[in-house]
């Protein structure tokens, strides 16, 4: 049985779902036990698709606090769809993947090629030097950093998919639980996934449904290539962040410092 000190955090609310940030949540869930049993630190971290709320849902934002707002996607993401960013946060473009990643995902027309695309893309935010460099610079941001912060790609799901389990598995949450984390997108952008799968089928061809779905959704092998990667060329997820992202150990510190209750 857990003691007080290793429950859940109940003393904030738990996070809101919001429909217009379909893919919104708190890193630490509703407060993720750690393997030595201490629960992670709930209001610190958030991940999010992109930041384009209603007024409603801008309001329960801008009440969380947040100091900073840190936007992975690409230049071309950003331009196209800009961020709305909650007062007071301050605004930060850290760009991770290169290339027109939109175009070449749609050209694919098979659910292997798909399934084939996002292990690749994952597999690229350990062995990727730009990538590996865009991790770099926001986990060292997340670190020096005071406040609550929020970071977010398009859909919410792979790097920002990535950047959550990196740092749930920095605070010692058990892999299994890390898995089901990252598998919540499912549930959470289910409207937004069979809305757009809707909208592409009709524009292209019916039968290309299949594919649009496994681009954006997750799937436990899209998660499980990046793990793999990691283990192949860094051994242990704590070699990649000192050695592949050559963040400092004092950075890490801290970071599990704020992780961690």
């Amino acid at each position: 049985m857990l003691s007080d000190a290793t429950l859940p955090d109940t003393s904030l609310p738990d996070t809101p779902r919001l429909a217009s940030i379909h893919n919104f949540r708190d890193v630490a869930g509703p407060g993720y036990v750690t393997t030595s049993g201490q629960a992670m630190s709930r209001g610190v971290f958030y991940r999010a698709n992109v930041l384009t709320p209603s007024p409603d849902d801008l309001a329960i934002v801008e009440s969380l606090g947040l100091t900073a707002v840190y936007d992975v996607r690409s230049e071309t993401e950003a331009s196209e769809t800009p961020d709305i960013v909650p007062v007071p946060a301050m605004y930060a473009h850290i760009p991770i993947l290169s290339g027109n990643i939109h175009a070449e995902a749609m050209a694919i027309r098979t659910a292997d090629a798909a399934t084939a695309f996002m292990q690749n893309i994952n597999r690229s935010f350990v062995v990727d030097p730009v990538t590996r460099n865009g991790f770099s610079q926001l986990f060292a941001a997340l670190a020096t950093t005071a406040g609550p912060q929020l970071f977010h790609c398009t859909a919410g799901k792979d790097r920002t998919g990535w950047a959550a389990a990196l740092l749930q598995t920095l605070a010692g949450v058990p892999r299994e639980t890390i898995m089901a984390d990252y598998l919540l997108t499912n549930t959470y952008s289910a409207g937004y996934i069979d809305a757009t799968v809707a909208r592409i089928a009709d524009a292209t061809d019916t039968d290309k449904g299949e594919v649009i779905r496994l681009l954006l959704s997750v799937d436990a092998r899209y998660l499980d290539a990046a793990f793999e990667q990691v283990e192949h060329h860094y051994g242990t997820v704590e070699n990649y962040l000192t050695s592949g992202l050559e963040l400092a150990p004092e950075l890490i510190a801290t970071l599990e410092s704020k992780l961690v209750s």
